[in-house]
């Protein structure tokens, strides 16, 4: 009995090995399958110099705000924007990741613990963004993904930073005055009525093209709500047709809503 139960011991941990390497394989086929994201873009640099020079030349308006901007990134900025609130970063128009990157960069273990290859000039090992960038393929996809970036006030950037989306109501608070009309409540940003419909198809394009990140069921169901309410305007069509001619992949959210 107990020599027939280490045989059997033995072949259970075969069928979980092979159990285990048959997981991989098939978590790694979804992440290369599931949907048709980024697979040309792989600097974030070089997608920042194409966001302004052939997707936004001729039209420079940022996000939230929807204030011009000049060819050197130099905000329009109304008198009544308020001006103090992140000031260093006020005067000047930022690249923003709609999906934060941290929202998807901490499914990356380089992310999260460094790697071998993470090396500073010191010899001393690094992680996070950094890292994750330096040798992780699909980090790089996703962090360079033209669907997901947008100018924006760099002030509103900062303030912005990960926080979630939400409807808060007029009772929350309005920082950077009535011209900005973004609001915001503890850790959640209400952003304005003109910018729900590009967010909400650009958080349903991240989630059903990269498995790596998943909103929540609140969150995805407050975009659901917002890419009906808000179908895209004639910018938007035609900021996804540049991107997808540049980039090559579709954002079906937006085409399936565009003439």
């Amino acid at each position: 009995m107990g020599l027939l139960g280490l045989g059997e011991m033995g072949r259970a941990a075969r069928l979980l090995s092979f159990g285990l390497v048959f997981l991989v394989f098939f978590a790694l086929l979804a992440e290369n399958a599931a949907g048709q994201g980024n697979r040309r873009l792989l600097s974030y640099q070089e997608a920042r110099r194409i966001l302004y020079a052939d997707i936004y030349a001729d039209h420079r308006i940022t996000l939230y705000c929807a204030f011009p901007y000049t060819r050197d990134r130099k905000p329009k900025l109304p008198a009544a924007f308020r001006r103090d609130v992140y000031p260093d970063r006020a005067e000047r128009v930022e690249t923003e990741h709609l999906v934060p990157v941290e929202n998807f960069g901490r499914s990356f273990v380089e992310w999260r613990e460094g790697h071998p290859d993470c090396l500073d000039g010191q010899g001393r090992r690094y992680r996070g963004r950094k890292c994750a960038g330096r040798v992780n393929e699909t980090f790089r996809l996703m962090e360079a993904d033209l669907y997901n970036l947008y100018p924006a006030v760099g002030s509103v950037n900062a303030l912005r930073s990960n926080l979630n989306f939400q409807e808060l109501g007029e009772n929350a608070t309005l920082p950077f005055g009535p011209s900005c009309p973004l609001r915001i409540s503890g850790r959640r940003v209400e952003p304005p009525l003109a910018a729900r419909g590009s967010i909400a198809r650009t958080y349903l394009y991240m989630e059903a093209n990269y498995p790596r990140f998943q909103m929540s069921r609140q969150q995805r169901q407050l975009m659901q709500a917002w890419n009906r309410a808000y179908p895209p305007d004639t910018w938007e069509c035609l900021r996804a047709e540049r991107i997808k001619r540049i980039q090559g992949n579709a954002n079906s959210f937006v085409e399936a809503l565009c003439p």
